[in-house]
């Protein structure tokens, strides 16, 4: 005799993806139970106090240009829950030994005079026809691939035909270097060789998202994103319960479907479905460091002082070899740094006088070396007297970052390679590729479209493919 359904939907896992897809769900009119491993949810966007008491880390990921100009988040009451944006002056900037800087300002104006006369029309031409699109922009790219007819489709052609081939390609436009390593670093998010083809779209929507958005940080930490979707999700009757790890699914109370915000091994391991992920990969990863300090960094660059995000790698060549050496399995040597200074724009982050400091660089996968020396000697080619203001230390290595989320398979915070076709067909060639070969059981992580970061579209396209489902369901019976 088979169980009572006791929910519409089981979701496992409460990341932003997780907790997205359950917030979908309920608001549609089904009941919906939320079961996540750790005490607390948040998956890739948690805030904890890592060093010293009152000083409050993004374990994870801690910029939000896409969390931002979400559209997914976007339909959602965030704001009624807590969510507050926060402005940096400049969302990025990416500076030079002579203590100058390109900037990724909040215009493409002021974005291209810093990239110098020679190649500020080069710019301006690169990204004016997609501002003021950003709504059919994000539509056309956060959804999966062949779900429906683009709304902008001169726009989506042009993009994807600019986009598609390698950053490398893109670079190429420029003449001189600090376009070309702005470029890089912008491209250098997705931990891939900047030889991949769709490099050149990352950095152009990461560029775009800036001028559309900004990149701004959340207040009081990224914790707030997931708890304001786990304050939307608990108005809408959705039970969420902590500190339950899920083995197998017959574990779950019965349910008409059940999500999985988890690496799609871990699904196929939990749900038996064998070998239907067999060629998925997983990439490079991350050592981060997180850091209590004294002061500001003492940037050489005054406009590096006043971003949120401060991309480190002088050049295009130097950012392409930091890259390379990471997906081929070789430790970082002179890496290229993505850094966060928070509390630039939010003081609540330490306390009075402090900040809090955010960086990591590209190692191979599951590597177990240390980077510390590496990066902070790499900080201090920029920030000359950088650890005279150390206070203390949070060091995370791949192994780490696995342990702290599941999903991090071998420290990949991108829940898969960014390489060939699965930068696009993640995490297998299908129709619906957050659909299983078990009916009822569908995949909502980052390893999905539109893949990682923290805006909840994974989540949100696969809540679309559960309510289509219910609905075929439904029409069937009758």
């Amino acid at each position: 005799m088979s169980r009572a359904v006791v929910a519409d939907a089981v979701v496992v896992g409460a990341g932003p993806n997780g907790l997205t897809a359950a917030a979908e769900l309920a608001r549609a009119g089904l009941s919906v139970q939320v079961y996540e491993a750790h005490d607390t949810v948040g998956g890739g966007a948690r805030t904890e106090e890592l060093t010293l008491p009152g000083f409050r880390h993004d374990p994870c990921s801690a910029v939000h240009p896409f969390g931002i100009g979400s559209p997914a988040f976007q339909a959602l009451p965030l704001a009624r829950h807590g969510l507050e944006w926060l402005q940096p002056e400049l969302p990025m900037a990416h500076p030079f030994p002579d203590g100058t800087a390109a900037v990724l300002a909040r215009s493409v104006g002021a974005t291209a005079a810093s990239l110098g006369p020679r190649d500020a029309g080069a710019y301006r031409r690169l990204m004016e026809p997609y501002t003021g699109h950003w709504s059919t922009v994000a539509a056309d790219f956060f959804r999966p691939p062949w779900a429906s007819l683009p709304r902008d489709p001169y726009r989506f052609v042009r993009f994807g035909l600019t986009g598609t081939p390698p950053v490398a390609v893109l670079a190429q436009r420029f003449r001189e270097p600090r376009a070309r390593a702005l470029l890089a670093g912008l491209a250098g998010h997705a931990i891939s060789r900047l030889t991949e083809p769709f490099t050149g779209a990352m950095a152009m929507m990461f560029a775009l998202a800036a001028h559309e958005r900004g990149w701004p940080v959340a207040r009081g930490g990224s914790q707030a994103i997931s708890d304001a979707l786990a304050g939307y999700l608990t108005e809408l009757g959705g039970e969420i319960h902590t500190g339950v790890t899920v083995r197998k699914l017959d574990e779950l109370p019965p349910a008409r479907v059940y999500l999985f915000d988890t690496s799609p091994t871990a699904l196929a391991r939990i749900a038996s479905l064998g070998d239907s992920y067999r060629g998925y990969r997983y990439g490079p990863s991350v050592f981060k460091l997180d850091y209590a300090l004294d002061g500001p960094v003492p940037w050489t660059s005054p406009d590096a002082r006043r971003a949120g995000t401060v991309h480190v790698g002088p050049t295009y060549t130097e950012i392409g070899d930091a890259l390379t050496r990471a997906v081929t399995g070789r430790p970082p040597q002179t890496p290229f740094l993505i850094t966060s200074q928070p509390s630039v724009v939010d003081p609540s982050r330490a306390p009075e006088g402090k900040h809090v400091f955010w960086v990591y660089a590209h190692v191979p996968h599951a590597w177990h070396g240390d980077a510390t020396d590496a990066i902070e000697r790499q900080i201090e080619r920029f920030a000359p007297g950088f650890r005279d203001l150390v206070l203390a230390r949070a060091v995370t290595g791949p192994a780490e970052l696995a342990a702290r989320n599941a999903n991090y398979v071998g420290g990949d915070i991108a829940c898969g390679a960014f390489a060939g076709l699965q930068t696009v067909l993640r995490p297998r060639l299908a129709a619906i590729p957050y659909a299983t070969r078990r009916p009822g059981v569908f995949l909502c992580s980052s390893a999905t479209p539109p893949g990682p970061g923290v805006h909840g579209m994974s989540g949100h396209n696969a809540a679309l493919a559960v309510l289509r489902h219910l609905r075929r369901t439904a029409a069937a019976a009758r």
